[in-house]
């Protein structure tokens, strides 16, 4: 609800005339961290860069915390947990890339955003999973959660694979030093936090201005970070704990305040039916849906996968469609793929797009779920 106030809040300041300059003043404002060395490092930097570039990279490195803990000692931990979410989350990110691409091929920029409507916003899609209550079978919970996660790691890869600039690689090389030091304070078994904290705020300065997105640092840092202590405490835990307050009500609200900020003014339906939105739009809708139930069917078909316990295939479609809520990490490839340049390209129906792709997916597949589900004690229906 915070997120989609923000979202709405967001909405409401740019479309309100004197409200739209503040907006525009707030996410243009320059802040300057540190010392500026020099022109190229750039820390002096607008409000928009250090909540896109520098608070996400905590929002990274919180999912990082988690895969980790999941892949050591959750739903990643044996393979045959996780190979039904994994087939779903590859059809997932492959479907809504294809529908993106056939709208959009050979196009340029409009390509760039291929990736865009792959991605599934885990803080939405369990929210909703949670509205539904003993509706949906705690099994089916445990499935989209591991498939979300994936999707996130899939995410990850997109972004340092497809989203990166020119490469600098002295500072390439400098980031690689960074985590073999960190590397080396998990073996030597340092329990304390400071060091870590340390070192990861320079590996993200450096792999910020190695080319490779910045968000990749906080992945990769905190994978460095011990899951348990010689007393047999849980750094990784802790850190996971600290974070989750910061990044759920200030970080992720503050990336949707700044992000999702559309001016309706001068929309025209050719922005809105262009490719670009209806390829994003389409891609979340439709092609999460279809990928993600579709891998699922043949992968539990074809007996590498089975069917979530007390799940049937029409639950299975409802929590594919659920997952089609891209919002957080679909907002922010949007902002890897076109940058500032959205506005003057799709008069902000991308964005626009997102948003209704997003909410359509979370209604639907709400209202679905809960047609298709359990009774309300949590008993099968006949």
């Amino acid at each position: 609800m915070l997120l989609l106030g923000c979202a709405f809040l967001a909405l409401i300041f740019v479309n309100t005339p004197g409200l739209s300059a503040f907006y525009d003043w707030f996410i243009h404002f320059k802040l300057e961290l540190g010392v500026v060395l020099n022109e190229g490092l750039g820390l002096k930097e607008n409000v928009h860069f250090w909540i896109n570039d520098f608070l996400m990279a905590f929002f990274f490195f919180s999912v990082g915390l988690e895969l980790k803990k999941e892949m050591k000692e959750g739903q990643l931990k044996y393979l045959s947990q996780v190979v039904l979410p994994i087939f779903a989350a590859i059809g997932g990110v492959i479907t809504p890339a294809l529908i993106f691409a056939l709208l959009n091929w050979g196009g340029q920029p409009d390509i760039r955003g291929w990736a865009i409507p792959t991605a599934t916003d885990i803080a939405f899609a369990v929210g909703v999973l949670a509205l539904l209550g003993r509706r949906i079978p705690a099994s089916l919970k445990i499935f989209v959660l591991t498939l979300a996660i994936m999707d996130d790691l899939c995410a990850i890869v997109i972004i340092a694979l497809f989203y990166s600039g020119n490469l600098s690689f002295l500072f390439l090389g400098l980031a690689f030093l960074i985590v073999l030091a960190l590397i080396g304070l998990n073996l030597a078994g340092v329990s304390k936090k400071t060091p870590y904290i340390i070192l990861s705020l320079i590996l993200w300065f450096f792999v910020l201005n190695s080319g490779i997105h910045a968000s990749i640092a906080g992945v990769v840092a905190a994978f460095t970070i011990p899951l348990y202590n010689d007393d047999k405490s849980s750094m990784l835990k802790d850190l996971e704990h600290i974070l989750a307050n910061p990044v759920n009500f200030i970080i992720l609200p503050l990336f949707a305040f700044t992000n999702a900020g559309v001016s309706l003014i001068g929309l025209e339906p050719s922005h809105i039916f262009g490719s670009v939105p209806m390829g994003i739009f389409l891609g979340l809708f439709l092609g999460k849906q279809i990928g993600i139930f579709l891998f699922s069917f043949i992968a539990i078909k074809m007996g590498f996968g089975f069917m979530p316990e007390r799940a049937n295939w029409k639950q299975l479609y409802a929590v594919a469609i659920i997952c089609g809520i891209g919002f957080t990490m679909s907002l922010f490839v949007d902002n890897l793929a076109y940058g500032e340049a959205s506005m003057s390209l799709y008069h902000g129906a991308d964005k626009l797009a997102i948003l209704v792709g997003s909410f359509v997916s979370g209604v639907v597949g709400y209202f679905f779920a809960k047609a298709v589900g359990n009774n309300p004690d949590g008993t099968p229906k006949a």
